[in-house]
């Protein structure tokens, strides 16, 4: 019996849905609607571990390529609609949220969890050289406090299923491991929009990581409406609304 984290959809959806049981003023039902560069979210949110108390966490998924014919379809022209801010909490992210798009962005995101600032900043070097980038395999060493932290990051399921093979056959040994089912991660994702060539590639990767640039908050942990969420609306609940059991 394996406890496992879920993704961030069911998390981002379970969390709604147990904030909209336990608001006994505004009793209209709540749906969740989630817009994903992933077609594999259509099923999983139909998956049984999707459902909290009986109630399925996320109702309908989109992909992003889905929203860019309806907003075509619906005659929305976006570049003359001016730009606002989203309604908080929803306006407040971290760098390190954004970064999970992209291949190694999820590893970036826990070393920047493990290591500190402090850390983080001698540790610039491996991130940049052999963190960041859309290789199919990387590999690093992280040196945390006097221990050798052996990581890889592969995307792509034939490469996931390669490395796999070598780590059973005890050829190689990590201590961490990030996989991500598509090439160069959810920014190459089966429900993004198609081409996928060389210019959107960089025009993506470029994208996600000036958000975390300009973002004001760089560690998930610092995120305040994170912090209360945790001191409120989680406690005693972080298992029942953020992880789920195989078995």
């Amino acid at each position: 019996n394996l406890s496992t984290c879920r993704s961030p959809q069911q998390m981002f959806g379970a969390v709604l849905k147990e904030d909209a049981r336990l608001n006994t003023v505004d009793t209209r039902e709540t749906i969740v609607v989630s817009i994903m560069p992933c077609t594999s979210k259509k099923a999983e949110a139909l998956r049984s571990e999707s459902f909290t108390e009986g109630m399925q966490d996320v109702d309908y998924v989109l992909t992003t390529s889905e929203v860019i014919r309806m907003i075509k379809q619906a005659g929305i022209d976006l570049s003359t609609i001016q730009a606002d801010a989203l309604d908080m909490p929803f306006g407040m992210s971290s760098g390190a949220g954004a970064i999970f798009g992209v291949t190694g962005g999820v590893t970036e995101a826990v070393l920047r969890r493990v290591l500190g600032k402090n850390g983080l900043a001698s540790a610039q070097d491996v991130i940049f050289n052999n963190v960041r980038g859309d290789d199919s395999l990387k590999e690093a060493t992280i040196l945390i406090e006097d221990r050798e932290i052996k990581i890889a990051i592969v995307s792509g399921l034939k490469n996931a299923d390669d490395l796999m093979k070598e780590i059973i056959a005890n050829k190689k040994h990590y201590d961490f491991v990030e996989v991500m089912a598509c090439r160069r991660g959810c920014i190459a994702g089966g429900g993004q929009p198609l081409p996928f060539g060389p210019r959107t590639k960089l025009a993506r990767f470029n994208g996600l990581y000036k958000i975390d640039r300009e973002s004001q908050i760089k560690f998930s942990q610092e995120n305040p409406y994170i912090i209360s969420l945790y001191e409120g609306l989680l406690q005693g609940k972080t298992h029942k609304l953020l992880h789920r059991n195989k078995h």
